[in-house]
């Protein structure tokens, strides 16, 4: 990836620019152009500004200089602390302003659509399909080298991990699964090396690396990119104590004083974990968990549901400049918050749009339903399933760990199905599947 240019020193050419600054005509011509930057949807870096109209007889340098004096006056200063000991801080422009409300619209309470979704097993099947993508996603996003389709079909049928890619979304997938139960607990050494134990065990290169913070004896580590350039040098081991106390302390505070929306919140929290980098593998990783584990403590609800690691994963060089732009200019966090919200809400749409669809196969389908009063709620489920996916080959056990239920209740379910040829059973080697009748919606119709 290109690496940004770093920003030119804003205070030095406002000095050196004061008297063409002030200048009525300049003034008037600057705060416009200002005001349409802020209302774009991307937070404005150094680099873009050349390539955007810029007011008569000023250059990008000017341009940049007064962008920033009118930035600094609206940041607000945080309680994390960088390497150099000095202060992050973000303010809230329209675009971000927006997507907070977007997000606490549809995440804090019922999505409301025409019909509610259906509920039981298949909002339990789709939260643990969510999940497992969750975990997918963010392996891969962390070098995990297996196909989303191969690394489902490990999950759904519960069979053990063959591959060291494998045993990464298969740890993944285990703790994303637990998360709920730590959110009662502050945000300690305890519940940090618990998430990254649970993350990265049996998955490192050093196993004794795994559930413990960097020290003086390991090597040190830089962070690059896939043409072997360092983006970021993380603080020394020494710093990490200290930091990380910063961190706890940033969650834990529970005041008035200085509000800090919950979302923003659990975003500050997921980069400065980054940039602190305690670990020596596995960063990303627990990172993403902890903004889950946040969101899910400040009841959030819906991000239970959300597989914002997909998303991550279709922008990666996005991702890193938003840590890069934050780094570079004057450590201003609204970067990564911009870039991470809407990441957010793209993720939220889908689900969104899931649902619609999904009431719509409901409306359709449970009319045929009517003739299998037989059918239980799973079984239902599997079927609808099958109208997304007629090519899917289900088996008893991944039936059986999707909805949590005993193998022979989950072998009852799939055999009365072929009973009522909704289903085919084919034999591969010793293992049998079920794969949808062809024509399964005439089928249903005709009897």
């Amino acid at each position: 990836m290109k690496i940004p240019e770093k920003p030119p020193d804003w205070l030095a050419i406002v000095k050196d620019n004061l008297n063409a600054i002030l200048e009525s005509e300049n003034i008037v011509a600057l705060n416009d152009f200002i005001r349409k930057i802020e209302q774009r949807e991307e937070y404005v870096y150094w680099d873009k500004i050349g390539y955007l109209p810029l007011p008569e007889n000023i250059k990008q340098e000017l341009a940049w200089a007064y962008l920033k004096f009118s930035r600094q006056a609206k940041i607000q200063p945080t309680k994390l602390i960088s390497k150099e000991e000095r202060r992050f801080g973000y303010w809230i422009p329209a675009s971000v302003l927006k997507n907070l409300s977007f997000i606490d619209k549809y995440t804090g309470g019922q999505i409301l659509l025409e019909e509610p979704i259906a509920q039981g097993m298949e909002q339990k099947r789709y939260l643990i399909s969510s999940l497992m993508e969750e975990a997918i996603a963010s392996s891969i996003l962390e070098g995990a080298a297996t196909t989303r389709k191969v690394a489902k079909e490990m999950l759904r049928e519960g069979r053990k991990p063959r591959t060291h890619a494998e045993k990464m979304v298969f740890n993944n997938f285990q703790t994303i699964m637990k998360i709920k139960d730590l959110i009662k607990k502050p945000l300690s050494d305890e519940l940090i090396l618990e998430l990254h134990r649970s993350m990265t065990i049996e998955t490192l290169e050093d196993p004794s690396s795994c559930g413990r913070f960097r020290t003086n004896n390991d090597e040190p580590i830089y962070i690059r990119d896939g043409e072997g350039q360092t983006l970021y040098t993380p603080p020394s081991p020494d710093k990490i104590s200290s930091m990380m106390k910063t961190l706890y302390d940033y969650a834990n505070e529970n005041t008035d004083e200085e509000f800090t929306h919950p979302v923003i919140k659990a975003i500050n929290l997921h980069f400065y974990l980054s940039y602190i980098h305690p670990f020596m593998d596995g960063n990303g990783r627990t990172a993403r968990a902890l903004f889950y584990w946040y969101m899910l403590k400040q009841k959030y609800w819906m991000f239970e549901y959300l597989t914002i690691s997909r998303v991550f994963l279709k922008a990666p060089v996005q991702y890193a400049r938003a840590f890069l732009y934050t780094e570079f200019d004057d450590l201003d966090l609204t970067y990564f918050i911009s870039f991470h919200l809407k990441v957010v809400t793209i993720a939220i749409r889908e689900l969104i749009e899931y649902i619609r669809r999904k009431q719509k196969e409901v409306r359709k389908i449970d009319s045929l339903f009517k003739k299998y009063p037989e059918l239980n709620e799973r079984q239902r489920a599997l079927i609808r399933h099958a109208f997304d996916n007629p090519d899917v080959q289900f088996t008893i056990n991944a039936h059986q760990n999707i909805n949590n239920i005993t193998y022979e209740t989950a072998r009852t379910d799939l055999l009365n199905l072929t009973k009522e040829q909704l289903l085919n059973k084919i034999k591969k080697g010793r293992k049998f599947y079920f794969i949808a009748t062809q024509k399964l919606y005439s089928k249903m119709k005709q009897k």
